[in-house]
């Protein structure tokens, strides 16, 4: 059996940062590269810069500025149709066909603002439409067949005590209301997805993906929160290992707010 290694970052503007990418490919190397928050629309995506590093198969939804979300890969790549959630044109959602018949759900949830709450908040109850309408439609998709699914990206919500710095302080804080992880928790069963990372990684161990950028010195409070996530189905447990976050990508000239999160899985 062979493997193929793949790779989740909000990377917060593909063109501002492709020497990170550059950067993180001379270490990682993966196969599959999965993206959020490129703010590029489709005809203005680098592709001849992940060409030069050896990326020849992209599945891509861009727009303008931004969100935005990127599959590249080193494998042949077979899209599918892309996906709107809640109808506002935002490109959050990409999909694409690897080996095996994997495919890869590549995900940028919204943030959801900063007052939780859906009344007072759009953007707060964007967000929770968002991931109602996640977990209707794989809900939809679950025993029909064994799906080998692959749902990675930005998901921006720390569902458990120790995915934050500290659940007491950040309960009435959006990424970590009980709404929110209620909500995560809906997508979660929709197909009983099995989240790699706390597999591999259990509690209480500590683990963060994103460190804000008003902290000064990210490193002396380590003041994070696990926002970027990787879940297979049932069909592919036991295939997926080896999670890596790449915590030193913090700490790169002019970085994303967020890191890698990088998964190897046998094929």
């Amino acid at each position: 059996m062979s493997s193929i290694r793949i790779a989740t970052w909000n990377i917060n503007s593909v063109r501002i940062r492709l020497d990170l990418i550059k950067n993180f490919d001379e270490t990682y190397r993966p196969d599959i590269l999965c993206l959020q928050e490129t703010k590029c629309a489709d005809d203005q995506f680098p592709l001849k810069a992940f060409r030069e590093l050896g990326f020849e198969h992209f599945a891509i939804n861009g727009q303008k500025g931004y969100h935005g979300v990127a599959t590249i890969s080193r494998l042949p790549l077979a899209t599918t149709p892309k996906m709107e959630f809640c109808n506002k044109g935002q490109a959050r959602h990409v999909a694409a066909i690897v080996a095996d018949d994997i495919v890869i759900h590549n995900f940028y949830v919204p943030a959801g603002g900063d007052i939780p709450d859906p009344d007072e908040n759009d953007k707060f109850a964007h967000k929770l439409d968002f991931l109602k309408e996640m977990a209707a439609w794989f809900k939809k998709r679950k025993g029909k067949k064994k799906n080998k699914y692959v749902l990675l990206g930005d998901l921006n919500i720390a569902p458990l005590e120790h995915d934050v710095w500290s659940h007491k302080q950040l309960l009435k804080v959006v990424s970590h209301t009980p709404v929110e992880v209620e909500h995560l928790a809906e997508v979660q069963k929709s197909h009983s997805w099995i989240d790699v990372a706390r597999q591999q990684m259990p509690e209480p161990e500590k683990i963060f993906t994103w460190w804000s950028y008003r902290s000064p010195d990210w490193t002396k409070n380590d003041r994070g929160r696990r926002l970027d996530h990787i879940w297979v189905t049932p069909a592919l447990e036991g295939r997926a290992r080896d999670v890596d976050i790449v915590r030193q990508a913090r700490s790169w000239k002019r970085p994303s707010d967020h890191v890698p999160v990088v998964m190897t899985l046998d094929v």
